[in-house]
């Protein structure tokens, strides 16, 4: 049970476009004494309200935060304005992560997106969802993409219609199109069907939802076990079936975790880790032109959307990415260790790195660095092999043996 509210924060969702509070919150908006809200809402406040103060919720948020609390604490009836639903992509969440639940009252309105999907006809009870506010790149975007068949953007002006279909086509991705929604609510509403190439230059309100729409499911299902020949690669240099099997489990990886696969080959690995974190990063690096096209063309036919490629040499391609959680490698380890040593010392306290040798000077190399680092590590020699017809019946032709070293960096 909630403790008696005291002085609660009222949080007061306004209706998209004619920002019409909810039934029943007149005298909540009346007794405010402290409003706070982005400049638009301030401007659109009920003339019922007539508040002591008013704090414009721009630029960082703990402050405003935190001054929503001290004015609570004095005492103060302190209501907050919001967009739609405030606990749907809105300010809510934080306000009750910062005061507790019990100090925060909320009175939702329609959301965006229900208006949205009321526009096009679209039941939205399977629509994933993403924000691109104050994001610096697309993750979630592509991440919602390689799963679901619709997805739902918050934008802002930075992350707008146009740069979602620019991203969208830069990664490769071509069947798809994107619903353009802007000022829902008001009298100069519109929705428009765009090509992302439609989009790509066309000028839009800065109120807008876009819905991106899968137009074909990928060629291949993305999932772990994809066979050897579903993918493109050059000259059998691929991280095998049952060999990429074992990788991936002893990476150990989460849905969040941020992935590096480092002489990447044609993506197999990444793609394949893409599947478990889900919600995370992932990087196929490979220094040679010709194979990072092919990893391009895995992730599009397969439509591992989250998988990011990066072409160049090592450790020098890597200063850029984020720091990893677990680290793949599947080649460029050479006769030096200046990707391993990048590796590792970028690698998270905690994080886990697997790498899969087949001559003997790699494995002694890699033990020898994981020794002198005094790394939690282990090795695992895996040889599979593969059924082949010969004479009306099968025989077992053998791959060439792999060892699997794993090591862990401590906390």
């Amino acid at each position: 049970m909630f403790e008696k509210r005291q002085n609660p924060v009222h949080v007061v969702g306004l209706r998209p476009g004619d920002l019409t509070p909810p039934p029943g919150v007149e005298d909540i908006l009346a007794r405010a004494q402290v409003l706070v809200a982005g400049r638009r809402l301030l401007d659109a406040a009920p003339r019922c309200c007539r508040p002591e103060r008013d704090i414009p919720v721009a630029g960082a948020l703990s402050p405003i935060l935190d001054e929503i609390a001290r004015e609570r604490a004095a005492g103060k009836a302190v209501v907050v304005l919001a967009d739609g639903d405030p606990l749907f992509f809105g300010l809510g969440k934080r306000l009750i992560e910062a005061l507790g639940a019990a100090r925060v009252v909320v009175h939702p309105n329609l959301c965006t997106l229900q208006m949205a999907a009321a526009r096009v006809g679209l039941p939205w009870h399977d629509v994933r969802v993403v924000s691109l506010h104050g994001r610096s790149d697309f993750t979630p975007l592509f991440a919602a993409l390689a799963r679901f068949e619709r997805i739902a953007v918050f934008t802002d002006p930075e992350r707008g219609p146009a740069a979602v279909a620019q991203a969208l086509l830069e990664r490769g991705v071509v069947d798809a199109q994107l619903v353009v929604l802007e000022n829902l609510g008001t009298p100069g509403e519109t929705a428009r069907r765009l090509r992302m190439e439609e989009a790509w230059d066309l000028p839009f309100s800065d109120l807008n939802l876009v819905l991106v729409e899968r137009t074909a499911p990928p060629e291949i299902p993305l999932m772990l076990g994809i066979p050897d020949h579903y993918y493109f690669h050059e000259k059998s240099l691929i991280t095998k079936q049952a060999v990429r099997a074992a990788g991936l489990s002893m990476l150990g990886l989460l849905p969040d975790s941020v992935v590096w696969d480092l002489g990447a080959g044609c993506g197999s690995v990444a793609i394949e880790a893409s599947h478990l974190a889900h919600e995370g990063r992932v990087f196929a690096v490979e220094r040679e032109p010709r194979r990072a096209a092919m990893i391009r063309e895995n992730v599009r036919r397969i439509g591992a959307w989250l998988v990011e490629t990066v072409q160049g040499e090592m450790p020098e391609s890597l200063v850029e990415l984020p720091d990893p959680d677990r680290v793949f490698i599947g080649g460029g380890l050479g006769e030096n260790t200046r990707t391993l040593a990048h590796a590792c010392r970028r690698l998270k306290p905690g994080g886990r790195i697997v790498a899969h040798a087949i001559l003997l000077d790699t494995l002694m190399r890699v033990k020898e660095y994981f020794q002198s680092h005094n790394w939690n590590f282990g090795v695992t020699q895996l040889q599979a092999s593969h059924a082949d017809r010969l004479a009306g019946d099968f025989m077992l032709r053998a791959q060439n043996p792999v060892f699997i070293i794993w090591a862990e960096k401590r906390l």
